[in-house]
């Protein structure tokens, strides 16, 4: 592992959004710092408190009927006018990312121009249908089924990918006419003030989104609000059902995506070369922290010593440091928290009897600036092995390793998770992928390329514990965001009685 270091850029002062004004906050001092050098601040400024949520929602409440009014096209030119503005600032937005996430400088700019493909696509969605017209057994009458928006939405996102995942919810949910309340993580404030001030550029009317950036105390006040209409939640797994049963005892809707455990199995007669490097990217890229990643593989006997050797040279290739630096091809984890969990899940599995094929954590006096940087780590473990890094998810940059002895074997391997978001099989052999389509229980699979990835005009989620209520992204989103109402139109004078 090198690790290379960088220059230092000047911090940003941090603001909300509520009503179309910006305005600082009347809460606590933060800092938003590099994790690659953790005394470099990004950005800065004071906290929302959960008394703004109150004024962000009154203003979403006072919005939402104009914004529901306005029509598909008209709200779909702000989407793309958006769009074109991601796009024109994707290099320089791209590189804050990197420097506040981690992401490296192309997965940065690349998430930037993903944010952008996601608001086009729903920038267009008034050349789709918007309802359907049912016969009616009745003489002289048509059944229509209408769309309507929900409301005011609650959207809470996490630090992973600070701009596109919420594009993926702030983008549907006003395409289809909803004011939207959003309470970005606080550890990557500064790309969502960008998303926000992409929008406000783009003419969305003033109160129809409102951005509050704080504290878990915000997004607790925001689920509990009477006016909220709906709630959108990406992370952990324990918050997620927290929040499920919040909304739940109250009759709100909630989408939440949660927590993977995602498995790559390499069969015998695999290219193993490409199946190599795929399951590198979807492990180690973005540092491991995607709900997506590759975090289990499962290798077919025959060729598990070729593949975990060819596995563990490019990992020890892998260059990890500075993510703003060209050269970079893993940066740090997002902080020291996350840093020490996943240290103490690696130190836990070794305990427990997993063999280490590479990797480790540095000690942090050999990392320049302090970084929070991780190794890429393999453990392998064995047939018997119970260690929990099997199943438990550590989001970083550590994938774990079994053989399976048959085809069967690894699959039920695959299976062994209470997560089901994403999966990566890799053969040659239709027939074991047809197989695998029906065996694997997840939302994702993806057959000979890597766990991670999704494109926005198809349904994103996992099965399992790994989602709960409709999937995100394509037209699936509009299964949360709207609502039907089934019309019976009967004509008036001459209509049969």
């Amino acid at each position: 592992m090198t690790i290379i270091p960088t220059a230092e850029s000047p911090a940003v002062e941090l603001q909300h959004l509520i009503a179309g004004q910006w305005f600082q906050g009347n809460g606590s001092a933060f800092t938003s710092s590099n994790p690659a050098r953790p005394g470099e601040a990004v950005a800065h400024g004071l906290q929302a408190g959960p008394a703004d949520v109150e004024n962000a929602m009154a203003s979403a409440v006072a919005a939402k009927h104009g914004w529901a009014r306005t029509p598909a096209h008209e709200r779909g030119a702000v989407l793309l006018r958006t769009a074109a503005i991601l796009e024109d600032n994707a290099p320089a937005w791209g590189r804050e990312l990197a420097r506040e996430e981690g992401k490296t400088l192309a997965e940065g700019q690349g998430e930037v121009l993903r944010a952008a493909q996601i608001f086009r696509y729903y920038g267009n969605d008034g050349d789709r249908e918007a309802g359907s017209i049912y016969s009616s057994p009745r003489r002289g009458e048509k059944i229509l089924v209408t769309r309507k928006p929900l409301g005011v939405v609650g959207v809470v996102t996490p630090f992973n990918f600070p701009i596109a995942i919420p594009a993926w919810k702030i983008a549907p949910a006003l395409a289809y006419g909803n004011a939207v309340v959003w309470k970005p993580a606080s550890t990557v404030p500064l790309l969502a003030m960008r998303l926000a001030q992409a929008l406000e550029t783009a003419g969305l009317p003033a109160g129809v989104l409102g951005l509050l950036i704080g504290p878990g105390a915000v997004g607790t006040a925001l689920v509990e609000h009477p006016a909220l209409d709906g709630l959108s939640f990406t992370g952990s797994t324990g918050v997620g059902r927290s929040l499920a049963a919040a909304a739940a005892s109250r009759g709100v809707p909630i989408q939440a995506e949660m927590g993977g455990k995602n498995a790559a199995i390499v069969l015998a007669d695999a290219d193993l070369a490409l199946a190599a490097e795929q399951v590198m990217l979807g492990a180690f890229r973005s540092s491991g922290q995607k709900c997506t990643a590759t975090s289990r593989l499962i290798v077919a006997d025959a060729v598990a010593d070729e593949f975990l050797d060819e596995l563990r040279i490019r990992a020890e290739a892998l260059v990890v440091g500075d993510p703003t630096d060209h050269a970079t091809q893993m940066g740090p984890v997002i902080n020291d928290g996350a840093r020490s969990a996943i240290q103490r899940g690696i130190d836990r599995a070794l305990a427990q009897g997993a063999s280490l094929l590479a990797g480790g954590l540095p000690h942090v006096d050999e990392e320049p600036n302090g970084g929070y940087f991780v190794a890429p780590t393999i453990l392998e473990l064995t047939a018997a092995s119970r260690a929990q890094v099997w199943r438990e998810e550590l989001f970083g940059p550590v994938l774990s390793v079994r053989r399976a002895g048959s085809v069967q074997a690894a699959f039920d391997l695959a299976n062994d998770s209470e997560f089901g978001l994403s999966a990566a099989l890799f053969t040659q052999d239709v027939t074991l992928a047809l197989e695998g389509m029906d065996e694997l229980d997840v939302g994702i699979l993806h057959i000979n390329s890597e766990s991670a990835g999704a494109d926005p005009h198809v349904p994103f989620g996992g099965a399992k514990k790994s989602g709960y209520g409709p999937k995100e992204q394509g037209q699936s989103a509009k299964e949360f965001y709207t609502h039907t109402t089934t019309v019976y139109l009967r004509g008036g004078k001459g209509a049969a009685a």
